[in-house]
Protein backbone atom coordinates (compact mmCIF):
# COMPACT_ATOMS: atom_id res chain seq x y z
CA UNK A 1 0.00 0.00 0.00
CA UNK A 2 1.32 3.44 -0.95
CA UNK A 3 1.15 6.52 1.27
CA UNK A 4 1.31 8.86 -1.74
CA UNK A 5 -1.72 11.14 -2.02
CA UNK A 6 -4.08 10.39 -4.86
CA UNK A 7 -3.99 12.96 -7.65
CA UNK A 8 -6.96 15.27 -7.48
CA UNK A 9 -8.99 16.01 -10.57
CA UNK A 10 -9.44 19.69 -11.35
CA UNK A 11 -12.96 20.75 -10.58
CA UNK A 12 -14.94 22.59 -13.22
CA UNK A 13 -16.01 26.08 -12.22
CA UNK A 14 -19.57 26.17 -10.95
CA UNK A 15 -22.07 27.55 -13.43
CA UNK A 16 -23.90 30.52 -11.94
CA UNK A 17 -27.63 30.40 -12.50
CA UNK A 18 -29.43 33.69 -13.10
CA UNK A 19 -33.03 34.68 -12.52
CA UNK A 20 -33.63 37.42 -15.09
CA UNK A 21 -37.41 37.51 -14.68
CA UNK A 22 -37.36 40.95 -12.98
CA UNK A 23 -34.52 42.44 -15.03
CA UNK A 24 -35.25 45.81 -16.62
CA UNK A 25 -33.46 46.58 -19.87
CA UNK A 26 -32.94 50.15 -21.02
CA UNK A 27 -30.83 51.81 -23.68
CA UNK A 28 -28.12 54.32 -22.79
CA UNK A 29 -25.79 56.33 -25.01
CA UNK A 30 -24.32 58.29 -22.10
CA UNK A 31 -22.54 57.21 -18.96
CA UNK A 32 -20.76 59.08 -16.20
CA UNK A 33 -18.38 57.44 -13.75
CA UNK A 34 -17.75 58.93 -10.32
CA UNK A 35 -16.67 57.36 -7.09
CA UNK A 36 -15.67 57.44 -3.49
CA UNK A 37 -12.73 55.68 -1.83
CA UNK A 38 -15.02 52.67 -1.23
CA UNK A 39 -17.24 52.46 -4.31
CA UNK A 40 -17.66 53.31 -7.97
CA UNK A 41 -20.86 54.96 -9.19
CA UNK A 42 -21.90 54.61 -12.84
CA UNK A 43 -24.84 56.64 -14.11
CA UNK A 44 -26.51 55.74 -17.41
CA UNK A 45 -28.81 57.96 -19.44
CA UNK A 46 -30.06 58.94 -22.86
CA UNK A 47 -28.53 61.96 -24.60
CA UNK A 48 -31.09 62.98 -27.22
CA UNK A 49 -28.71 65.56 -28.76
CA UNK A 50 -25.36 63.70 -28.99
CA UNK A 51 -24.06 65.81 -31.91
CA UNK A 52 -25.05 69.21 -30.49
CA UNK A 53 -23.90 71.27 -27.55
CA UNK A 54 -27.35 71.38 -25.99
CA UNK A 55 -28.46 72.90 -22.72
CA UNK A 56 -30.97 70.07 -22.40
CA UNK A 57 -30.37 67.99 -19.29
CA UNK A 58 -29.48 64.33 -19.73
CA UNK A 59 -31.86 62.30 -17.61
CA UNK A 60 -30.10 59.56 -15.68
CA UNK A 61 -32.30 56.47 -15.83
CA UNK A 62 -30.06 53.90 -14.13
CA UNK A 63 -27.35 54.09 -11.46
CA UNK A 64 -25.12 51.18 -10.58
CA UNK A 65 -22.97 51.30 -7.45
CA UNK A 66 -20.11 48.79 -7.29
CA UNK A 67 -17.21 48.08 -5.01
CA UNK A 68 -13.86 48.35 -6.77
CA UNK A 69 -13.33 44.58 -6.87
CA UNK A 70 -16.55 44.06 -8.79
CA UNK A 71 -15.73 47.06 -10.99
CA UNK A 72 -12.36 45.52 -11.88
CA UNK A 73 -13.99 42.20 -12.78
CA UNK A 74 -16.55 44.07 -14.90
CA UNK A 75 -13.74 46.02 -16.59
CA UNK A 76 -12.07 42.75 -17.58
CA UNK A 77 -15.32 41.25 -18.87
CA UNK A 78 -16.13 44.39 -20.90
CA UNK A 79 -12.59 44.51 -22.29
CA UNK A 80 -12.83 40.90 -23.48
CA UNK A 81 -16.28 41.50 -25.01
CA UNK A 82 -15.08 44.59 -26.93
CA UNK A 83 -11.95 42.76 -28.13
CA UNK A 84 -14.09 39.92 -29.50
CA UNK A 85 -16.42 42.40 -31.22
CA UNK A 86 -13.52 44.30 -32.82
CA UNK A 87 -11.92 41.05 -33.95
CA UNK A 88 -15.16 40.14 -35.74
CA UNK A 89 -16.28 43.56 -37.01
CA UNK A 90 -13.29 45.94 -36.93
CA UNK A 91 -12.10 48.81 -34.76
CA UNK A 92 -14.67 50.84 -32.82
CA UNK A 93 -13.85 54.54 -33.18
CA UNK A 94 -14.98 56.36 -30.03
CA UNK A 95 -14.19 59.88 -31.32
CA UNK A 96 -17.49 60.87 -32.94
CA UNK A 97 -15.80 63.58 -35.03
CA UNK A 98 -13.74 60.90 -36.78
CA UNK A 99 -16.91 58.90 -37.55
CA UNK A 100 -18.89 61.75 -39.10
CA UNK A 101 -19.05 61.58 -42.90
CA UNK A 102 -18.92 65.13 -44.27
CA UNK A 103 -21.82 66.09 -46.55
CA UNK A 104 -21.02 66.18 -50.23
CA UNK A 105 -20.51 69.80 -51.27
CA UNK A 106 -22.62 70.89 -54.20
CA UNK A 107 -20.76 72.90 -56.82
CA UNK A 108 -21.84 76.56 -57.08
CA UNK A 109 -24.64 77.17 -59.57
CA UNK A 110 -26.15 73.68 -59.43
Amino acid sequence: MSDAPEPTQPTAPKQVELDESDAIACYANFCRVTGTPEELIIDFGLNTQPMAQSQEKIKVSQRIILNYYTAKRMLGALHMAVQRHEAAFGNLETDIQKRVIPSAQRPAGS
